[in-house]
């Protein structure tokens, strides 16, 4: 076997044309690597190290686009934020309330999570007012999961199409706590009322119909808010107004950079990886369980708790791969991985059907509709469904021009798909991966041999 040939191309527009040249008699991919600071724990150790009084220290970072304009956002209503760094961030912070209102409207970027948690913490600072935005595909993103719930906490937010699109203006009050009943189960919505909450008087609670991640929770508790749980109800409360102080965080590896990893070693022929030092969080590990389900070699090895994070190395062998259904309450612990769990799908044996996965049509692209269009491209057998897919795995992928549509997962899991496909395959806008995995490409061309 031989190495890939992989070449970035960039246009003059800036665009990138990622080439994947798989060699004629296959590849194996091996190897130990690391993938990017967690993307969630990130933006939420650089917000709440800002709220914090006194100096948060942060290890690991994620160095993408998102997180990047999580620190631009808050650096501008005064919080000191060093140079970004995967080593070593401080953030000095100035105190729950204590944010001042910036000269120019705060831009997220591509980042919904900069923008849904913190609609939150501005609509709490009374007398202050603030205009948020962001890029063409995040100003083309529903805002009203949380613009909602805020407003009935007495928030006032406007904005286009209802107040449901950015750009948003927020005028800063005394908000009311409430409990509410979230119809969807989503760690933004979730998040961002319990910021609102923190500055609010008595206790806020948020209902979910099921379990989403609980980044949130463990780094409230660990800044010093007031904080108790219900896993009978998926029920969260927040005592305001809080207190935090600052603390030292260590980011582990962000498990949805490494399911590209994972799905690889599954489906390339004669691989063994390690992608050390990965986030175990029990309400991300859904990727895990859905590989299970199909078939993989997935071991969890050198296990341990960092920060109050569970944290292993997780050994991925190539295997016989088989369909299954993925649905329910699993959703919301593996939303962001149904992009690369589909090319898993597609060298599976059998019909493999994804339901309840909705929120894929609101996020960077419309992830249903686009994996389906560029997988059926290389030949796949991907049937769209209102709420998900249905792939039947086994034919033979041929390489394509394909498109990212912006959007850093779709990029990454074409590259993945590319691995196995016959002949060259072409990404274009493939840039997008930057967004949460900035050397993605290079990581690639180490791990192909």
């Amino acid at each position: 076997m031989s190495a890939a040939v992989i070449t970035v191309e960039t246009q003059e527009n800036l665009s990138q044309k990622l080439v994947i040249q798989r060699p004629p008699f296959g590849l194996s991919l091996q190897g130990r690597i690391r993938v990017p600071g967690d993307k969630s724990i990130s933006h939420r150790a650089l917000m709440l190290g800002a709220m914090a009084g006194g100096d948060t220290q942060i290890q690991g970072l994620l160095l993408g686009e998102d997180p990047r304009s999580t620190a631009s956002c808050f650096r501008a209503m005064g919080a000191d934020i060093s140079e970004l760094n995967p080593e070593f961030v401080r953030v000095k912070g100035i105190g729950l309330g204590n944010f001042s209102e910036p000269v120019d409207v705060l831009n997220a970027g591509n980042s919904g999570t900069t923008l849904r948690l913190m609609l939150g913490l501005l609509a709490s600072h009374p007398g202050r007012f603030f205009t948020v935005t962001g890029d063409s595909s995040l100003r083309s993103r529903p805002m009203s999961r949380v613009v909602k719930p805020l407003q009935q906490m007495g928030g006032q937010i406007w904005g286009r199409n209802g107040s449901a699109l950015a750009p948003l203006a927020i005028q800063g009050q005394a908000l009311k706590p409430i409990h509410y009943h979230s119809p969807i189960a989503s760690a933004q919505v979730k998040s961002c009322i319990l910021l609102a909450g923190l500055m609010t008087e008595g206790q806020t609670t948020v209902t979910e119909p099921a379990l989403s991640r609980d980044h949130s929770e463990r780094m409230f508790r660990a800044f010093g808010a007031e904080l108790s749980i219900d896993p009978e109800t998926n029920s969260v409360t927040v005592t305001g107004p809080a207190r935090l102080y600052g603390q030292k965080v260590i980011v582990p590896g962000d498990i949805s950079s490494a399911a590209f990893w994972l799905v690889a070693g599954a489906i390339v022929p004669g691989s063994d990886l390690v992608i050390e030092n990965v986030g175990v969080n029990p309400t991300r590990t859904g990727i895990l369980e859905a590989l299970a389900l199909m078939g993989a070699d997935i071991q969890r090895e050198n296990e341990r708790e960092v920060a109050g994070e569970p944290v292993a190395d997780l050994r991925v062998r190539s295997s016989a791969m088989h369909c299954c259904t993925i649905a329910g309450d699993i959703i919301p612990r593996l939303i962001d991985e149904i992009p690369i769990l589909a090319v898993a799908a597609a060298f599976a044996e059998g019909t493999t059907i994804i339901r309840d996965a909705e929120e894929l049509r609101v996020k960077e692209s419309d992830r249903i509709t686009v994996m389906a269009q560029q997988l059926n491209k290389m030949g796949a057998k991907v049937t769209e469904l209102p709420d998900g897919m249905e792939i039947t795995g086994g034919t033979t992928l041929v390489g394509t021009d394909l498109d990212s549509h912006t959007d850093h997962r779709i990029a990454m899991s074409l590259a993945i798909a590319s691995l196995v496909a016959t002949g060259t395959t072409t990404i274009h806008r493939a840039e997008a991966a930057a967004i949460s995995y900035p050397n993605f490409t290079a990581t690639l061309a180490e791990v192909c041999q």
